[in-house]
């Protein structure tokens, strides 16, 4: 038993480090190609870098429809859209201001609330996701696909060019460090001109995300059930939906450290917006004539993921157009109240 808990703690910490080093990889080639396109870094981190940090989440819901763990799916679905923004874009917010498309504020923001919406009204109509449902889902997310694809066409240069000036506060940050690396590091920043190379680092960096995702998610599993004799319901709503958000975490938190704000608020919305029609159309259909079930706590908890994405659109449209630190610090203080009032329900107050 001990080897087996220094085993799983040695594989959490190897989980995190590809994390991390898989997230700069990522978000330096990511940001990179949107360069070379002359494409918002936004769109990039709404289509490809979304799809790529939600792949935990399609993992787990194939895993879980197959097995006929429904509950699992619908609350993995809902507690990563609720930590993508409360927490991921929260972090990300008090590191740097985000700015915010205009097309984000009037299409990507409003499209989130209303599939939520819809997510939430559907689950509630018969506590039941059927496959013909999952179909519709699938369907919407498509139209949004199909509306980046246009709207990247569209454009002939990168927006948001506040990315560069704050990019420059770390690159003197970091300049301090540089000793026996400096050499290292010039040709990695040569290297990163050539788009050989940006495809590369970004499929090597995905892939160092999702692997250590997994591992991370599967070694606290391991010490939270077999260890510490934490409870199923405690384990999905924290390690499940917390683990599978990981990619999201370390990607919008290393593009906000690097000053690719696009990234961050792009990977954010593009995911929560995966997650509820892509993972969640994939899962109804996974099911078959099962269906998903749709519990009460679902419910609830659909209500606060479509109650965050209102607290974004708004936190986008004031002023100064940016989710501010300010905005950040409400948006971790939701969190906190969240996950509170989740554990004392479980052990207090017991409502449903």
């Amino acid at each position: 038993m001990v080897g087996e808990i220094i085993l799983n703690v040695f594989l959490l910490l190897i989980g995190f480090v590809l994390l991390v080093k898989g997230a700069d990889f990522f978000v330096d080639g990511a940001s990179g190609i949107a360069k070379k396109l002359k494409i918002s870094t936004f769109i990039i981190g709404a289509t490809v870098v979304a799809l790529g940090t939600s792949a935990p989440e399609l993992a787990v819901t194939v895993a879980s429809a197959v097995s006929g763990s429904g509950e699992l799916i619908v609350g993995n679905i809902l507690g990563s859209n609720v930590i993508n923004i409360f927490l991921i874009l929260g972090l990300s917010a008090v590191i740097c201001k985000l700015p915010v498309e205009k097309s984000a504020k009037i299409i990507d923001l409003p499209f989130l609330i209303v599939t939520s919406g819809v997510f939430v009204l559907l689950g509630a109509f018969d506590s039941v996701f059927a496959w013909w449902e999952g179909l519709i889902l699938l369907a919407l997310y498509a139209l949004f696909m199909v509306y980046n694809v246009l709207l990247a066409k569209k454009q002939s240069k990168v927006l948001l060019e506040e990315a560069p000036a704050v990019a420059v506060t770390f690159a003197e940050t970091e300049a301090v460090c540089l000793t026996r690396w400096q050499k290292i590091k010039a040709g990695y920043e040569k290297l990163l001109e050539k788009v050989w190379f940006l495809i590369v680092i970004t499929i090597v960096g995905l892939a160092m995300i999702v692997g250590g995702a997994q591992l991370v998610v599967n070694s606290a599993q391991f010490i939270a059930r077999d260890v510490l004799k934490i409870s199923p319901e405690i384990i999905a709503l924290t390690v499940v939906a917390f683990g599978t958000s990981l990619p999201e975490l370390v990607t919008s938190v290393s593009a906000a450290r690097k000053g690719d704000v696009g990234i961050a608020t792009g990977n954010v919305i593009g995911s929560n917006i995966a997650n509820v029609l892509l993972i969640g159309g994939v899962g109804a259909l996974c099911s078959g004539g099962t269906g998903l079930y749709f519990s009460t706590e679902g419910i609830v908890s659909g209500v606060v993921a479509l109650f965050a994405a209102i607290v974004l659109l708004i936190s986008s449209w004031t002023k100064t157009g940016s989710v501010t630190r300010i905005a950040g610090i409400i948006l971790l203080g939701c969190f906190i109240a969240y996950y509170a009032f989740l554990f004392l329900n479980l052990y207090v107050f017991k409502l449903y």
